[in-house]
């Protein structure tokens, strides 16, 4: 269906919180509105500089024009677990997507009649088809629950790509080395395990495994100019966080957390910090409930070089932060949308792409652009 484009100029409230204090302004935008969607867009990817790869978590793949709005769906995909928090999630084009013609997915594998994991998977493109649909981990962290599949995608652009799983609901899980659950994992390509992960040698831990100790990594994010991986993840009741991953760390869920137990202001797990643990570098108070993460490194938002940006869902917002001389600054935009933002990317122009759970797909200029 054609979809019209939106094109306006917007005026939204800006909440600044440097260091706790709070702070207005008025910041200008100019946002398109490419399409409107079916469905939750959970996952995207810029597949050429006019067309987009959308996920919808009800387990549909769309081809989106963003000149035109109109969409296709693609056939192709595996049998998808949709139920809770499972369903199509994540979607990435292959850094050598030009030689390889591979396109990566995470989706909730079905293992039973009623329960599912993780899995990270590939395929091709052909016109409108999924062709040598391969499915290249399925993460050990099935679960009949509905709660904390992860899962988004990045890759080092050195051979290997990295996942997350949540703890599935099971919070014992993400202290549990023998399963995926709670984890990032890096593989190569082929989904094959690297020589060089941490616990390759240990019969009892998965050879997969890179970090450990997470609830919901929701957003990951590989940093090209720094060589750094990213995440953010979901907190129970406050606790959100954003963390630098290094390789064999533990985050410390369940036993250390900043967030409380949901049916009551208790603290979840010992304390907020433990030794052998690793400190977020942002921790969200209330959550906000980060669904995606990057980090900026375009031209048309400068000031923003560099940035953490994430969609919110709880509190509605693209938040931004920047890590800057041992200080946090965050910064609060969208507001005023009122929409539960579901994924931001970076488009190749530098303009950014966000998604929301009402179905829209959003594309941000700054006012002047």
């Amino acid at each position: 269906m054609l979809q019209l484009i939106k094109k306006m100029s917007v005026s939204l409230l800006m909440t600044v919180s440097i260091l706790g204090h709070a702070m207005e302004a008025e910041p200008q935008f100019q946002i398109e509105k490419i399409s409107q969607l079916q469905g939750i867009p959970w996952g995207m990817a810029q597949l050429n500089a006019d067309t987009l790869l959308v996920t919808i978590l009800d387990g549909q793949l769309l081809k989106v024009d963003m000149l035109t709005g109109e969409t296709v769906e693609l056939s192709g995909l595996p049998k998808i677990a949709r139920f809770g928090q499972g369903g199509l999630l994540d979607v990435a084009i292959s850094p050598d997507f030009k030689d390889t013609g591979w396109v990566y997915f995470t989706y909730a594998h079905p293992t039973t009649s009623d329960e599912a994991t993780t899995a990270l998977a590939r395929a091709k493109l052909l016109d409108n088809a999924l062709v040598e649909w391969t499915d290249l981990v399925i993460a050990d962290a099935s679960s009949s629950k509905g709660q904390h599949f992860g899962s988004r995608i990045a890759f080092d652009g050195q051979g290997h790509v990295f996942f997350s799983v949540g703890d599935r609901g099971k919070r014992a899980n993400a202290q549990d080395l023998s399963n995926h659950a709670g984890s990032i994992l890096r593989v190569n390509m082929d989904g094959t395990v690297p020589a060089d992960n941490p616990y390759v040698r240990h019969g009892q831990i998965r050879p997969e495994i890179w970090s450990f100790g997470h609830r919901n990594p929701q957003g990951l994010y590989f940093d090209q100019k720094t060589q750094r991986l990213w995440s953010n993840e979901h907190g129970p009741r406050g606790g959100d966080e954003i963390n630098l991953i290094r390789v064999g760390a533990n985050y410390g869920w369940p036993i250390v957390s900043y967030g409380k137990e949901y049916w009551a202001p208790i603290q979840v797990g010992e304390s907020t910090s433990k030794e052998g643990v690793e400190e977020p570098k942002k921790v969200f108070i209330p959550s906000i409930a980060p669904s995606s993460l990057l980090i900026y490194r375009g031209d048309l938002f400068k000031e923003w070089n560099g940035d953490f940006l994430s969609t919110a869902l709880a509190l509605r917002h693209l938040n931004n932060v920047k890590l800057k001389s041992g200080k946090v600054y965050e910064t609060r935009f969208l507001e005023d949308l009122k929409e539960r933002l579901r994924d931001v990317i970076e488009a190749s122009d530098g303009s950014l792409l966000i998604s929301t759970d009402s179905g829209q797909i959003l594309q941000l200029f700054p006012a002047h652009y």
